[in-house]
């Protein structure tokens, strides 16, 4: 898949041993790190969907740490090359990575597992109450060449 232009990867590790395991999220010294905001979970029960929303300035980098996550971008920036592209991420148990998410990119997410899914995002900005960096539209916009229903077949 062509990703969107700014969208970026990270494979995360799990080390296990007979305590449990660890994996390292994201660290200052990765190629992918910007800058540190905040800390934050979401989460969302099955089949709930929690779109379509953007920022201008804040980067987010997401990681799924239960469940499973179908997390969906919509490049919307009329000077990007992949402008109008869309890219879908099936994130948490069964794919383990961090999404980076670039400002000005559309994007939501839809728990397609039978559990709650829990949702990491290490942002660039911190949250600002007075002025939100955060603009939305209605997860079934006709605006988003986007459908959230399952895709059987």
């Amino acid at each position: 898949m062509e990703f969107i232009q700014g969208v970026k990867i990270k494979q995360l590790k799990s080390i296990p041993d007979e305590r449990g395991r660890l994996m390292e999220m994201l660290r200052a010294d990765d190629d992918i790190f910007i800058k540190f905001g905040q800390v934050y979970l979401t989460t969302a029960y099955p089949g709930a969907v929690k779109a379509w929303h953007y920022h201008k300035k804040q980067t987010d980098n997401f990681i799924v740490i239960k469940g499973m996550m179908k997390v969906v971008l919509y490049d919307d920036r009329k000077d990007s090359p992949t402008f109008g592209k869309i890219n879908e991420f099936f994130m948490g148990d069964y794919n383990q990575i961090l999404l980076q998410i670039p400002n000005g990119v559309f994007h939501g997410f839809k728990c397609i597992g039978e559990t709650e899914a829990m949702v990491i995002n290490i942002s660039t900005e911190v949250y600002n109450y007075s002025e939100p960096d955060e603009y939305r539209v209605s997860p079934h916009t006709q605006d988003i060449p986007y459908s959230w229903e399952r895709k059987d077949g």
